[in-house]
């Protein structure tokens, strides 16, 4: 049985290249390294500007060598394509991005070899899933609608083709149809206050009634209070009889 021994790397996607560190490793094994970092380079194209884990298992008798890309959260991948650092913590009421099919095309490229999945169009269904819990939009719609084009053969030429570069048109839709669903939403929460406010006010002015009727009700009874005639004693009462 051959041996195989393990090296583990972090390189930038697409662009790793010889280090010291690396010619010590791979040196004593005999093993070609430009053709070890070419395959590393065109499986993380993907990654470009990130950090990436590798994991390559050598044989060190036939030479030859196997790789194993990690890859970031699905989360990661998503908060980098829109440019931000988190998700919006309430994705009803707060949407952060609006991403284009390609956008998601591109992360299912990365993740499909890590996800449970049969296929690239199961992989962009999850993604559109974990979109949703973010508060990021895709192609303008939520999650629900979305997987339903899916479902329904929409994007399948993006799909088939496995399109990732977006179109600066299709990025100035994207931000429109962002800026829409957010003055939609800003509007519907504007309408919701302001019933709360009338609702309250009501309340109030309920409450101011109620107070005002009691207090008439008060000052009536101390403009008329109740007249007793003072008992005479029984010296006076003898004296009107002689009287």
């Amino acid at each position: 049985m051959s041996k195989k021994e393990k090296v583990e790397l972090i390189v930038e996607g697409g662009k790793a290249g010889v280090t010291p560190a690396m010619g010590q490793q791979f040196g004593p094994m005999g093993v070609n390294i430009q053709a070890i970092l070419a395959s590393i380079n065109k499986k993380t194209a993907d990654f470009k500007g990130m950090k990436v884990p590798i994991k390559i298992l050598v044989d060190v008798d036939t030479k030859d060598f196997e790789l194993e890309i990690g890859t970031p959260p699905v989360s990661e991948l998503i908060k980098k394509e829109i440019g931000l650092e988190k998700g919006s913590g309430s994705q009803d009421l707060n949407k952060i991005g609006n991403l284009a099919i390609e956008q998601i095309i591109k992360i299912a490229r990365m993740k499909k070899e890590s996800m449970l999945v049969n296929n690239t169009k199961s992989a962009i269904k999850n993604i559109v899933g974990t979109c949703n819990s973010m508060g990021v939009l895709v192609e303008g719609d939520e999650a629900k609608k979305i997987v339903e084009k899916i479902n329904q053969g929409i994007f399948d030429k993006e799909i088939n083709l496995e399109k990732i570069e977006v179109s600066n048109e299709k990025k100035q839709l994207l931000k429109q149809q962002l800026d829409e669903v957010l003055a939609k939403i800003k509007a519907e929460q504007e309408k919701l206050e302001a019933a709360k406010k009338a609702k309250e006010e009501e309340a109030g002015e309920a409450g101011e009634e109620a107070t005002t009727t009691t207090e008439e009700s008060s000052e009536k009874t101390e403009e008329a209070p109740t007249t007793v005639k003072p008992k005479e004693s029984k010296p006076v009462k003898e004296a009107k009889a002689k009287e």
